[in-house]
C-alpha cells in the first residue's frame, strides 16, 4: 500500500481520474450500446479501460497512468487501421486522446514522485509533437483528389460563350458560363485587387426578414451597365466600370412573401428579336426599347426600362403581370419566382418555387410564357392538363401540387426549344397520391416548344422520386466537335448526363440498375433507377467508419446513430419511426449553381456537395402534437430552418423531419467526416475525371458555431457556381469560408483568394469595360449556409496601367 502523503498529490490524482474516467464512463456505456447494435468494439473496450485507469488514479495508484498509456498505444494502430493516412479522419480518433496523454505525461511526477520532471516534460512535448503531425497532415491533406491532364483543345468558342458582355444569368441562355476574356491569366491572377464595392441597401430590417436572407444574385452586363436585383427584388443598374448606381426600382414586395429565403438570383434582358445593344452605349432612350425583366417573391413579372428603371407601361398592367392567376388559392410565399426567367423567341418563360412539403394541395408547377413586349399570355404548360395550353376557365385552376421548375431554364433560339428542369411533386417524401402524369414528369428535363409550349421530349433522372432529388441546376447547351447539339444535365444525386438536345437521347447511354426497396410504400418504389453512362460525382456508400466528430465521444454518438438508422445505400427508401440516411442529400451533387463548361478545352467544371441527410417520416398524430403546420394566410413569419426540418406535408399520412447535412446537436458539426464540398473537372468527350479536389477551408467554421480561423482545406458545404475563362482560370465563391477563389483549370490548385464582406453564395460573372476585365460576385450571405449577410457586390480587376 502506497503512503499517500509522501508519494503523490491527491488533487492531481483526482483531477487526472476525472479527466480519464468521466470520458471513459461515457465511452463504456455508449460503446456497449454500439457493440449491441453490431458496431465497433473499440469504444466499449477503451471506455472500460479508461474507467479502470480513472479508478486506479483516484486511489493514488500509479499503474493508472500506464493503463491510459496502454489505451493510447491501442488507439493509434486502431485509428490508422480504420482511417489509413487520412488526417481529417484521424482528428476525432487521435486529437482528444493525445491531449489527455500530454496532460498525463506532464502531471505524472505529481502522481509518482519517482518520475522526474524532465522525463515528464519530454513525454508531454512528444505527445504534442505527435498531435502537431496529425494536425499538419490535416492542413496539407487533399484526400481522394484525383489528378490528370486536360484534353487537347477541341473546339472554338461558339455563340454560347460570352465576351465583353454577360447578357444572361448563365452568361447566355445556353448556361455555359464560359468567357472568351483572357486578360486575367494564371500568371497574373495573384495581382487581382478589389476595385469597387456597390451596396444594394437591402438588408434584413425586421422580424419577418431576420434569418431569411439568401440573395444568390448574379448581375448581367449589357453595354456599359450592370443590371441586378436585390434579395427583396429591388432592381438596380450600375456603371460597369465604377460600380456607381444609375437607377433603382423597388416593386414593394412584402416580407410575408419570403419562401425559404429572400432570394432573387438574377434578371433577364430584352431588346427585341436581335437581343443586342452596342457594347459602348447605354440603352436607347426610346421608352422600354430595352427592358429588364425579373420575377418576384410574390409571383409577379416586372418589366422596367433599361435606360432609367421606369416600369414599362405596355407590359401587363403598369409594367407588372400577376403569374399566380389560375393557380387558385396561394398563401404568401407558396408560389415565388426566385430564378430569372428565360427569354426565347420573344417569350418570357418562367416557373416558380412552390414551397416543398407544406401540403399536397400546393399551387401548380405550371410553366408559363408571356409576350416579352406587351406581357400578354402566350401559353401555359400544365402537365396535369395534357393537350391544353391556355389558362383555366373561371372557377378552375391549373393542376395543384405538380412538379415545378424553381431553378433556371436554358433555351435554344435556333431550335426554338426551352429546356425546363423539373422538381418533385408538392410532398417530396410520399408518392402514393401522385398521378401518372406526375410520375412521368417528376425530376425530369422537359424540352418545350418555345412558341406553343407543347412538350417535345422528356428525360427522367429519378423514377417516383421520394428523396427531393429535383433538378436544381440550369442545364448547359454545348455544340460538340462532331457538330452534335448537346445539353449537359447535372443532378443532385450526382449523375451527369449528356443528351442530344434535339431529341433527349443520351449520348453516353443510361443503365437501369437495381436499387433498394421497402420503406413505408414498398409497392410504390421502382425496382431500378437510371444511372448515367457518362459521369457521376458520387462517393462510395457510407460505412460506420465514415462517421466523424471532434472527439471519440461525438464520433461514437454518430456511429450509434448510423447503426440505428435504415441505410441500404444509394436510394434507401423513406421510413417512419426510424431515421433513414439519404446519401447524397438534397443539397447535391450539383445544385442551382450549375456547372461551367470550357468548350475550347473540352472541360466541364462542377462544384458539388458530399453530405448525407438524416431523415424520418413522422406520424400525423405526432406532427400535430409538435405543432407542425403548413404555410398559411399569414405567410412568412421570420426565422429560418432547413428545408424539410419539421415539415407538415399536410394531406398525406406522414410529416417529415429532415436533419439536413446530418448535424449532431451536441456540437453542430456534421456526422460524416469531411470533405463536404468538392470541385471537379471532367473531360467533356469521355466523362473522365481530370482532377477532383476538396473545396473550401475551415477558416470560418468550427464546433458550436465558433469560427476557428484555420486556413486548412477541409472541403466545406458550398452553394453557388463558377465561371471559366479563356485565361485558364475558374472563378468561384460558394464555400462557407467567405472567400472568392481563383483556381487553375489545368490542375485544380487555388492560385488566389480574397475574403468577402459576406458569404459568397452566388454565381460569379466576368466582363470587360473600357478595356479592363472585371470579376464580380455578390457577397450577400446565406441563412441556410450560416454565412454572414451583407449587401455588397464586389468587383475585382488587375491594377490599372494608367
Amino acid at each position: 500500500m502506497l503512503d499517500h502523503a509522501k508519494t503523490y498529490n491527491r488533487g492531481a490524482a483526482v483531477g487526472l481520474a476525472a479527466l480519464i474516467g468521466l470520458p471513459g464512463l461515457v465511452l463504456a456505456v455508449g460503446g456497449v450500446w454500439l457493440a449491441l447494435l453490431g458496431g465497433s468494439l473499440y469504444y466499449a473496450v477503451v471506455g472500460i479501460a479508461m474507467l479502470a485507469a480513472g479508478a486506479l488514479l483516484f486511489r493514488g495508484r500509479r499503474i493508472g497512468l500506464w493503463v491510459y498509456v496502454a489505451v493510447f498505444a491501442l488507439t493509434v494502430p486502431w485509428a490508422l487501421w480504420e482511417s489509413g493516412a487520412d488526417p481529417w479522419a484521424l482528428v476525432p480518433r487521435l486529437v482528444g486522446p493525445t491531449v489527455i496523454l500530454a496532460v498525463v505525461a506532464f502531471a505524472s511526477p505529481l502522481i509518482d514522485r519517482r518520475t522526474g520532471w524532465r522525463a515528464a516534460l519530454l513525454g508531454a512535448v512528444g505527445s504534442l509533437a505527435f498531435l502537431g503531425i496529425v494536425l499538419e497532415g490535416a492542413a496539407l491533406a487533399h484526400p481522394g483528389g484525383a489528378t490528370g491532364t486536360l484534353p487537347p483543345a477541341v473546339n472554338p468558342a461558339g455563340p454560347q460563350a460570352t465576351g465583353a458582355d454577360w447578357p444572361a444569368w448563365g452568361g447566355t441562355n445556353a448556361g455555359e458560363r464560359f468567357s472568351t476574356l483572357g486578360q486575367i491569366t494564371t500568371g497574373n491572377v495573384g495581382q487581382l485587387q478589389r476595385v469597387w464595392v456597390a451596396h444594394t441597401g437591402d438588408l434584413p430590417k425586421g422580424r419577418l426578414e431576420k434569418g431569411t436572407y439568401s440573395p444568390e444574385t448574379t448581375p448581367i452586363k449589357i453595354g456599359d451597365r450592370l443590371y441586378m436585383c436585390s434579395a427583396m427584388n429591388v432592381l438596380i443598374a450600375l456603371d460597369a466600370g465604377s460600380g456607381k448606381e444609375l437607377w433603382r426600382y423597388d416593386p414593394k414586395v412584402s416580407a410575408t412573401s419570403i419562401p425559404y429565403g429572400a432570394t432573387c438570383r438574377g434578371v433577364a434582358y430584352y431588346a427585341g428579336p436581335t437581343q443586342t445593344v452596342a457594347a459602348s452605349s447605354a440603352p436607347s432612350g426610346a421608352n422600354c426599347a430595352a427592358r429588364i425583366i425579373e420575377g418576384t417573391l410574390d409571383g409577379r413579372l416586372i418589366a422596367v426600362d433599361a435606360a432609367d428603371g421606369r416600369p414599362c407601361a405596355d407590359f401587363g398592367v403598369n409594367g407588372a403581370i400577376d403569374t399566380t392567376v389560375g393557380l387558385g388559392h396561394v398563401d404568401p410565399g407558396m408560389a415565388s419566382i426566385t430564378a430569372p426567367p428565360v427569354i426565347v423567341r420573344g417569350m418570357v418563360v418562367t416557373g416558380r418555387q412552390v414551397l416543398d412539403n407544406e401540403k399536397n394541395d400546393a399551387p401548380s408547377g405550371v410553366i408559363q410564357a408571356f409576350d416579352a413586349v406587351n406581357g400578354k399570355r402566350a401559353w401555359a404548360w400544365d402537365l396535369g392538363r395534357p393537350g391544353q395550353s391556355g389558362w383555366p376557365e373561371p372557377g378552375q385552376t391549373f393542376t395543384r401540387g405538380t412538379p415545378n421548375m424553381w431553378t433556371t431554364a436554358a433555351a435554344d433560339e435556333q431550335l426554338g426549344l426551352v429546356y425546363v428542369p423539373l422538381g418533385n411533386s408538392a410532398d417530396d417524401y410520399w408518392s402514393g397520391d401522385r398521378s401518372p402524369e406526375e410520375n412521368n414528369y417528376n425530376s425530369s428535363l422537359v424540352a418545350l416548344d418555345a412558341t406553343t409550349g407543347k412538350p417535345v421530349w422528356r428525360f427522367q433522372t429519378v423514377h417516383k422520386d421520394v428523396w427531393d432529388y429535383d433538378l436544381g441546376s440550369q442545364p448547359t447547351l454545348i455544340d460538340l466537335p462532331n457538330g452534335t447539339p448537346a445539353i449537359i444535365l447535372p443532378s443532385k444525386q450526382g449523375d451527369v448526363y449528356v443528351l442530344d438536345r434535339r431529341t433527349g437521347r443520351s449520348l453516353h447511354g443510361v443503365v437501369e440498375k437495381p436499387v433498394p426497396g421497402g420503406g413505408e410504400e414498398p409497392a410504390q418504389r421502382s425496382p431500378t433507377q437510371p444511372f448515367s453512362g457518362f459521369a457521376n460525382l458520387r462517393k462510395p456508400d457510407l460505412t460506420e467508419r465514415d462517421m466523424w466528430g471532434i472527439s471519440p465521444i461525438d464520433q461514437m454518438i454518430c456511429r450509434i446513430q448510423f447503426r440505428k438508422a435504415s441505410y441500404k445505400g444509394f436510394y434507401t427508401p423513406p421510413t417512419a419511426g426510424r431515421r433513414w440516411i439519404e446519401y447524397p442529400s438534397y443539397n447535391g451533387g450539383s445544385d442551382w449553381g450549375s456547372v461551367a463548361v470550357d468548350p475550347t478545352r473540352g472541360v466541364i467544371v462542377a462544384n458539388y456537395n458530399d453530405m448525407p441527410n438524416y431523415n424520418m417520416l413522422v406520424s400525423r398524430q405526432l406532427a400535430d402534437k409538435k405543432g407542425w403546420k403548413p404555410r398559411g394566410p399569414e405567410g412568412n413569419q421570420g426565422g429560418s430552418k432547413a428545408e424539410g426540418n419539421g415539415a407538415a406535408m399536410a394531406g398525406v399520412p406522414f410529416a417529415v423531419d429532415v436533419n439536413a447535412g446530418w448535424k449532431l446537436g451536441l456540437t453542430g458539426l456534421l456526422c460524416k467526416e469531411p470533405p463536404y464540398g468538392w470541385i471537379r473537372a471532367l473531360d467533356l468527350a469521355t466523362g473522365r475525371t481530370i482532377w477532383d479536389r476538396p473545396f473550401g477551408s475551415a477558416r470560418a467554421n468550427g464546433p458550436w458555431g465558433v469560427k476557428l480561423g484555420l486556413p486548412w482545406t477541409i472541403g466545406t458545404p458550398n452553394n453557388g457556381g463558377s465561371v471559366v475563362t479563356a485565361g485558364g482560370l475558374i472563378f468561384i465563391a460558394a464555400t462557407t469560408d467567405n472567400l472568392i477563389h481563383a483556381i487553375d483549370l489545368k490542375t485544380g490548385k487555388e492560385l488566389w483568394h480574397d475574403v468577402l464582406p459576406g458569404g459568397g453564395q452566388a454565381n460569379v460573372m466576368t466582363y470587360s469595360a473600357n478595356g479592363r476585365q472585371y470579376v464580380v460576385v455578390m457577397a450577400g450571405g446565406h441563412h441556410f449556409m450560416n454565412t454572414p449577410v451583407s449587401d455588397a457586390l464586389v468587383a475585382y480587376a488587375l491594377p490599372s496601367k494608367s
